[in-house]
């Protein structure tokens, strides 16, 4: 039919047929719940990365490659008989039901609140009760093996060191862990510091190497302070990073310096002068 548009259930049943091991793709016969892992975290990253180039007119490429990844472990729970698709979006709307009571007072979709419009509704007590209803729902979860109920319990342990470690520091700060304000934290970065220079001067490079990961974590504790992400800020550094090195680049081969045989001074120099244009 022309104009046509394909549909959820279209590509679920692409998915069914990429997987059989008759007419199926021979690639996505062979993939299986760990090997599909890698992809998923690259997508949501290409995800993320198409938001901050304000790429728009990537994003539906990219969400859709991040929504197969969904369909693709959905397509595993069905075929092993463990869950299908379905069964992922009863869950998460059920969950998102039982966490906005503000908003379904009911705990149903058809409910809604009355007589407060959402500016009013305050941010603080949402964020308090969001919140306590996730660590009820850790509570009822079997433990961990530690015999209680932790603050750290589903912090995933496969998620990206920085990104863990931001999800980590701001567990324990809501229980009251935490530096009384910036000031600490900038002292504990300058003690880390200095404890990464007493490692060195004592050629212990392994304990160097623990003190950098206090010093990153104590970082990251910082971005948590000033209502950063830890890793845009990096990514941000890198992006410039990169485009200075490459007017670096460019600049140098305009004088026919191969990067090889440039001075240091040189190199410094057209540093500079990136930082200036770029500013």
């Amino acid at each position: 039919m022309s104009g046509a548009r394909y549909t959820l259930d279209d590509l679920l049943m692409l998915m069914a047929v990429l997987r059989d091991p008759q007419q199926g793709c021979p690639w996505d016969v062979k993939q299986d719940w760990d090997s599909i892992v890698p992809h998923t975290i690259e997508e949501a990253y290409e995800v993320a990365d198409a938001i901050e180039r304000r790429a728009f007119d990537e994003l539906p490429g990219e969400l859709g490659d991040l929504l197969f990844q969904v369909i693709y472990y959905s397509q595993f729970g069905s075929e092993e008989g463990r869950f299908g698709f379905h069964d992922i979006v009863h869950v998460l709307t059920e969950k998102m039901l039982r966490r906005h009571p503000h908003v379904f007072p009911d705990g149903h979709l058809q409910s809604r609140r009355e007589g407060v419009s959402a500016a009013d509704v305050e941010t603080h007590q949402v964020n308090s009760r969001w919140e306590s209803l996730k660590q009820r729902e850790r509570e009822a979860r079997v433990d961990t093996g530690h015999g209680y109920p932790s603050a750290l319990d589903d912090v995933p342990r496969a998620l990206p060191a920085m990104t863990r470690a931001m999800k980590l520091s701001k567990r324990t700060a809501r229980v009251g862990f935490d530096w009384p304000d910036t000031r600490g934290v900038m002292a504990k970065l300058e003690e880390e510091l200095g404890e990464i220079q007493q490692a060195l001067d004592a050629g212990d490079k392994a304990h160097a190497a623990e003190e950098l990961g206090d010093l990153l974590f104590a970082a990251v504790n910082l971005a948590r302070r000033l209502g950063v992400d830890p890793e845009r800020c990096l990514r941000g550094t890198n992006q410039r990073f990169e485009q200075r090195f490459r007017y670096l680049e460019s600049a140098l081969a305009d004088e026919g310096i191969r990067l090889e045989d440039a001075e240091l001074e040189q190199m410094e120099h057209y540093w500079q002068a990136a930082k200036r244009a770029s500013k």
